[in-house]
């Protein structure tokens, strides 16, 4: 049972890695799931309070995932349309991805256009638009950056408890 345990926590860490930087799929509860696992097994033992506040942080990390680029497109000036436009990137983007790396690159490219295409339908003009879907652009890349740095920080603590 420990070694199955330890597997699923190996697991998990990697699923919330490639979960922090593909869209679609929420890295950090996998990569707090590992962190349950390898507690589980006789690896390694957190505290009771370690454990609640990375879930917590996890919990929060996700939320701001959704929340952050809406804002961020909004700071920049962006509207409803932006927004709406970026979502429907990211949509396009998930589809786009098991097409290799154009599908990677698309990870990146299809908000910024969606949030685009949305504000130019919405009658912005195009330099209004385009500081918008940077908005967009750059809050993409906060919730990706969160995710994956608390991805990082939970396989550390795993891969130290199973070295050690």
């Amino acid at each position: 049972m420990n070694i199955v345990l330890i597997i699923l926590a190996v697991v998990m860490i990697l699923v919330g890695i490639i979960g922090s930087v593909v869209p679609g799929l929420a890295g950090p509860p996998f990569s707090w799931l590992g962190l349950l696992f390898i507690h589980l097994s006789v690896a390694a033992q957190f505290s009771t309070s370690f454990l609640l506040i990375t879930a917590a942080i996890a919990l929060v990390i996700t939320i701001l995932d959704y929340i952050v680029p809406s804002w961020s497109t909004k700071h920049h000036g962006g509207s409803k349309a932006g927004v709406w436009g970026c979502n429907i990137g990211l949509v396009i983007s998930i589809v786009g991805l098991p097409f290799g790396p154009q599908g990677l690159i698309g990870v990146i490219f299809w908000p910024f256009v969606g949030a685009l295409v949305g504000e130019l339908l919405n009658g912005k003009q195009s330099r209004a638009a385009l500081r918008a879907a940077w908005g967009a652009f750059l809050g993409f890349l906060t919730g990706t950056g969160l995710k994956l740095a608390f991805a990082l920080v939970a396989a550390f603590f795993v891969v130290r408890e199973l070295i050690v």
